[in-house]
């Protein structure tokens, strides 16, 4: 059983307590809440997180800061909402922004990134997988802390015909080594691919060559093997009662496991914060064959409702926490900037807003942290959580237009005047719900006004906010 911290983890390790540990970020591509059994998924196939949950802590409240891939990885990064960072559009209203290959823009030179900060604490940092923050060379993820790299600047899309678009390349550092399809072959028709296998293997290495260093290390591990299209090796595939999608989830399980038990057997894991979630919810549009599940939570990626936006979370630090621990803690990959910090001791950007919290505090000790949890999409703020109350100042699930077309975002899940397909406005008398007795988001709470208020003036007034505070007041919710 972990102690409570009496001074600050920094100030231990600079007194010698012990070496900084190091971080481990495994962020997952389009997985749901629902999709791992320790969050209720009921055929249980993912028994290395499920361990991973029981000796370490489960996260209920877990959020990403936007709906989709680029917004939140750049938010996980920064520490800093997208619309702080950049990762938001204005070209349309409440529109998702992300970084296609035939897009220029990406991080900026101004965002100051996780592992630029952990580079100056003596830090090697390693990013695996998908990177998705720009593909053009001043976006490179070793210009912007990393020391290495393997992986794609985008997702695994694809074939293309490689005259109006080539197909998406794979680096190592600076040097391409190939592309997806053609020399990081992908199945479509099967869904066989051995992209986790090689990621896998790129993080044992790295684990390993860092440790017989003696060198404290940043990994982030970022795949992307449940995001459409699916994939899953030989080994894996039609071995899930859920189809390609579950396969590809059972060969995650089966990584994050290995990577654990190499952490265990180096003798480095109480040495080592290792921290599981994904970037956004489950892609219903995809959904069943290559998409996943959101649980209880209403609609999926690409929305401000919960299970576009609530995550599996899971931290995992043996001899620190607890096993075994659930945390109601509002959380958010925004944290993951700041807790990292934390970890090695140094404080964040001063010149700059870091909407990021620091969670030891709750991981460690147990601690309820009173923050706000904001639902942005694109350049609007749709959405705001205190406690168990999310207020809606936008519904909008995806436009008729669309929609027209097959594209659902809430598939089986029309909730009249909720998922709207017309952008529907709420300032003056917000959408509200309450999560613990409705996290389905189906039951909107009636509010009575004041009897001598006029109409517009309700006895409901939410968010009172800046970007340091928020305030809600609720009176008389039915």
């Amino acid at each position: 059983m972990a102690r409570a911290v009496l001074v600050p983890l920094w100030l231990c390790w600079a007194l010698g307590c012990a070496a900084p540990p190091n971080v481990v970020l495994l962020l997952m591509d389009d997985m749901g809440w629902g999709d791992l059994g320790a969050f209720g998924e009921p055929s249980k196939e993912t028994p290395n997180l499920d361990q991973m949950a029981s000796e370490g802590m489960l996260f209920l409240d877990f959020y990403a800061a936007n709906p989709l891939c680029s917004p939140s990885r750049a938010a996980l990064l920064t520490g800093r909402l997208p619309v702080r960072n950049g990762f938001y559009t204005t070209n349309a209203h409440a529109r998702n922004a992300y970084t296609p290959q035939d897009i220029v823009g990406g991080i900026q030179d101004s965002e100051i990134l996780l592992p630029e900060l952990l580079k100056k604490a003596g830090y090697t940092n390693k990013i695996i997988g998908k990177w998705h923050l720009g593909h053009r060379p001043q976006f490179h993820p070793l210009k912007h802390g990393f020391d290495e790299w393997f992986g794609s600047p985008n997702c695994h899309f694809g074939p293309y015909d490689n005259r109006a678009l080539p197909n998406i390349p794979v680096y190592r550092d600076w040097e391409m080594i190939g592309r997806y399809y053609e020399d990081f072959k992908i199945d479509l028709r099967t869904g066989e691919a051995n992209l986790t296998q090689i990621y896998l293997q790129e993080a044992l290495d790295f684990i390993s060559k860092q440790q017989a260093s003696q060198q404290p290390f940043f990994l982030y591990w970022a795949i992307d093997a449940t995001h459409a299209p699916v994939y899953a090796s030989k080994h894996f595939l039609g071995t899930s009662q859920r189809g390609r999608y579950g396969d590809a989830v059972r060969e995650i399980d089966d990584s994050v496991g290995k990577i654990l038990k190499h952490l265990q057997k180096l003798g480095i894991s109480e040495n080592t914060f290792v921290f599981f979630t994904s970037d956004n919810g489950a892609a219903l549009i995809s959904a069943p064959k290559q998409g996943g599940s959101n649980g209880p939570f209403l609609c999926g990626k690409q929305t401000t409702f919960e299970g576009g936006m609530r995550e599996p979370a899971i931290a995992w630090w043996p001899g620190h926490i607890p096993a075994g621990s659930v945390s109601r803690q509002l959380g958010s990959v925004m944290d993951l900037f700041t807790t990292s910090l934390s970890l090695v001791g140094l404080q964040p950007p001063s010149d700059r807003q870091i909407d990021g919290i620091d969670l030891l505090p709750a991981i460690l000790q147990g601690k309820l942290i009173d923050r706000p949890i904001f639902y942005y999409r694109g350049n609007e703020m749709m959405a705001v959580r205190v406690g168990l109350y999310k207020a809606h100042y936008w519904t909008w699930s995806n436009s008729w237009e669309d929609y027209s077309k097959g594209i659902d975002f809430c598939p089986g899940q029309n909730v009249s005047g909720v998922t709207t397909h017309l952008q529907e406005e709420h300032s003056t008398l917000p959408l509200l719900f309450h999560l613990g007795r409705d996290p389905g988001e189906k039951y909107p709470l009636s509010l009575q006004l004041h009897p001598s208020s006029p109409a517009a003036s309700p006895t409901f007034h939410v968010v009172s906010w800046s970007s340091e505070q928020c305030q809600m007041h609720i009176m008389n919710p039915a």
